[in-house]
């Protein structure tokens, strides 16, 4: 069985490179979450890094795909706001920038990379072992970022992070027995404590809560995300949501 570690955005993918079998990036507000719901929707997702929207959309026509919004308030048309992406077609390629769950999806090398929200995290981890076999799994909380571009740690990926570590057997470094306990205690009251957290708060001072409500589905998504060549796929064998 795979050994599981956990560790903190890019500095921790870069601290297991070389040596983590698989990746589990964890961005509950929101990539994680919104490539789950687009998926279930029979779509695939390009991870992009954040920048300007020129390049996403020139990216976006190179590859046939359609680039989603940075404005969550953009009516009618898909952005990180995992509300927008529930009619999604299926076949669609949706190109999503994100400075977090994407900038890290791509910062993998050729370790497999899954991506884990709280809607799939047990079926996400029963795939992640089967794709490690007696190696590493990395699991990735993204965090946020700061004003200076630091690190934020978030109460809602680490949460996320706990939860796929539940799922997996195998031995734990001292990070993902934490991770995985503080789960176990949250879960009793974690779509409060997700709320309550400042990523939380901050959607909600949004008008986002709808995304909120989607994010805290446990077990919802159908969908196994998987990166394979650039591009989050299912890999469960699940049909689409009709």
């Amino acid at each position: 069985m795979p050994q599981v570690v956990c560790e903190w955005g890019l500095a921790g993918i870069r601290a297991w490179a070389g040596q983590a079998a698989v990746f589990v990036i964890v961005d509950v507000l929101s990539f994680s979450t919104s490539t789950s719901v687009a998926l279930d929707q029979g779509a695939s997702v390009i991870p992009f890094p954040h920048g300007e929207p020129e390049a996403a959309a020139a990216e976006a026509a190179r590859r046939g795909a359609i680039a989603a919004s940075r404005d969550r308030t953009l009516a009618g048309w898909p952005s990180l706001s995992p509300a927008s992406l529930k009619t999604l077609s299926p076949g669609s390629r949706l190109l999503l920038p994100s400075p977090n769950g994407s900038r890290l999806s791509l910062a993998t090398g050729p370790a497999a990379t899954f991506c884990a929200c709280l809607r799939n995290a047990s079926q996400v981890a029963q795939a992640a072992a089967a794709a490690a076999g007696e190696g590493v799994i990395a699991v990735i909380p993204a965090g946020e970022l700061w004003p200076d571009g630091g690190l934020r740690p978030a109460v809602e990926d680490w949460l996320g992070a706990g939860a796929v570590i539940q799922a997996l057997e195998g031995p734990r470094d001292a990070e993902a027995l934490l991770a995985c306990a503080a789960y176990r205690d949250a879960e009793p009251g974690l779509a409060g404590l997700i709320r309550d957290c400042r990523s939380g708060q901050e959607l909600i001072h949004r008008g986002f809560e709808a995304d909120l409500d989607i994010a805290l589905e446990m077990g919802a998504g159908r969908a196994t995300p998987r990166l394979v060549d650039g591009v989050y796929v299912d890999v469960s064998g699940h049909a689409p949501t009709k």
